[in-house]
């Protein structure tokens, strides 16, 4: 028992040296956010991963992940010159979470007025039922309604999906 304990101690080092070192490896990378044409790239392929495909006048892209929607938010207004007042937000989570906190967590991870937020939205399924993983922020839907930079990002992303 002793050494499957030491075995479990020097493989959870191994792996967070590996990890560190990815870390330091990779750590500028996020410099080339600043090219438009690579941020237009991220912003597409969140997109094509994230976000509605149906044609509807506006992006439509949703995530729990509060790093993927700061990334989609940075590369997205990196890339096009977009206009704050169109932006619309739509939290979605679980019955036994507090909806205030949730949207000021929310408002503050996006920097999108609180106003321009929709109510949110309670998973009638999760009445009665505990939220398990307590730090779970419920889903954050953003739409952004402009149709021309949906009808861009969907051509690239059809142009990428064709060249590879």
């Amino acid at each position: 028992q002793n050494a499957r304990l030491k075995a479990q101690l020097a493989a959870r080092h191994k792996r967070q040296c590996r990890l560190d070192n990815f870390r330091i490896d990779n750590v500028k990378i996020v410099n080339l956010l600043k090219d438009k044409q690579i941020s237009k790239l991220v912003v597409s392929c969140l997109y094509l991963a994230e976000g509605g495909k149906k044609r509807s006048g506006s992006l439509c892209f949703g995530n729990s992940d509060p790093g993927i929607i700061k990334l989609f938010l940075y590369t997205l207004r990196k890339t096009y010159n977009v206009d704050e007042l169109k932006f619309r937000c739509t939290l979605q989570c679980r019955a036994d979470q507090d909806v205030k906190k949730l949207e000021a967590f929310w408002q503050k991870t996006t920097n999108i007025n609180f106003k321009q937020f929709y109510h949110a939205q309670i998973d009638k399924r999760s009445i009665g039922k505990t939220t398990k993983k307590k730090d779970y922020k419920g889903v954050c839907r953003i739409d952004y309604l402009d149709g021309k930079v949906f009808d861009e990002i969907m051509v690239i992303g059809k142009v990428i999906c064709l060249e590879c």
